[in-house]
């Protein structure tokens, strides 16, 4: 560990303990009596704390230590922002409907715990991951066809076009109609909505390869398959990755909004819709948190994944 990155380390403890100090107050506790308001003292200090905690993210985000120093970064990032959510909301007595503290949504997610986990087992491993994996699979083999037969383009694309305008508010109540109200509907719809981002990316991966590697394979009388397999498409995996973390995310968005408009009595679109119908926020940011968390783990899996299968690919070695 380097001298510059332990001063860093020790001024951002030295903000954690102030912050910790200011989080006592009874103005950040929800505690000070009725039709008061917190000092001039406590404002300044959360002013001062803000100006530390941005100097903090910035003092972390130049020191040099690779990987592990850029995720403490953005966890640093990230702790300050809930830090000054809960802070805020608590200080300016913010009505529970309209934001509420993040500790009563972590109060409201080991609460529901069991609620939530049935809507993650309904919304993501079977409409999100099924459609995701159906769609992407789908946009990848009409490309390879695409790419091998040209004249394919003139008729597939227009349609597979088509198909990436329809509106997400109309397809999902016909989807339900022709599916029912159950995970498979929210899968179709999700389908729908990955399909066309796979098709473009690996149309244009495929297309990525070097005109003299191209020539190479066809001075050694390479055939279409050899081609593909030994050049084209590993040129092509950083745009598949790319498609497929568009598509994660465009999966989730999807089968959630799908589910406003049919559902059984589980799911993180039927929770979020029916819990603000009753005013009870906790648990509508609950569901939202769970989706926001599994967004970004899925991300990160991609990521890494796309590490491991693409670490020779210029665009992967400079991260």
């Amino acid at each position: 560990m380097t001298r510059q990155l332990s001063q860093t380390l020790l001024f951002v403890f030295v903000c954690m303990g102030g912050a910790a100090v200011l989080m006592l107050q009874p103005a950040a506790l929800g505690q000070l009596p009725e039709g008061t308001t917190p000092s001039v003292l406590f404002w300044l200090a959360t002013l001062v704390l803000g100006a530390l905690a941005v100097q903090s993210v910035r003092m972390m985000a130049t020191r040099e230590g690779g990987r592990l120093v850029g995720m403490a970064t953005a966890a640093l990032f990230g702790l300050w922002i809930v830090y000054f959510w809960q802070l805020l909301v608590v200080a300016f007595d913010v009505p529970k409907v309209l934001l509420p503290p993040p500790a009563l949504i972590v109060q409201s997610i080991g609460t529901h715990s069991t609620v939530l986990w049935g809507d993650f087992v309904q919304t993501v491993l079977k409409a999100v991951l099924i459609g995701w994996a159906l769609g992407s699979g789908l946009g990848f083999a009409v490309a390879v066809a695409i790419d091998r037969q040209p004249f394919l383009q003139r008729g597939l694309l227009p349609l597979a076009s088509l198909t990436s305008t329809i509106p997400l508010v109309a397809v999902a109540p016909i989807a339900v109609m022709w599916f029912g109200f159950e995970w498979q509907s929210k899968a179709a719809v999700v389908m729908l909505m990955t399909f066309f981002p796979m098709l473009v990316s690996t149309l244009a991966g495929l297309k990525a390869s070097g005109k003299l590697e191209r020539e190479l394979m066809y001075s050694y009388a390479a055939s279409y398959t050899r081609t593909l397999l030994a050049l084209r498409l590993p040129s092509a995996l950083p745009f598949i990755f790319g498609a497929l973390k568009v598509n994660a995310t465009l999966a989730l968005i999807g089968a959630i909004v799908a589910e406003f408009f049919g559902s059984p009595t589980a799911g993180l679109g039927f929770r979020i819709s029916t819990e603000a119908s009753r005013m009870n926020m906790p648990l509508v940011w609950s569901a939202i948190v769970v989706a926001a968390i599994t967004g970004s783990v899925a991300y990160a899996v991609l990521v890494q994944f796309e590490r491991r299968a693409a670490f020779w690919h210029p665009s992967v070695r400079g991260n």
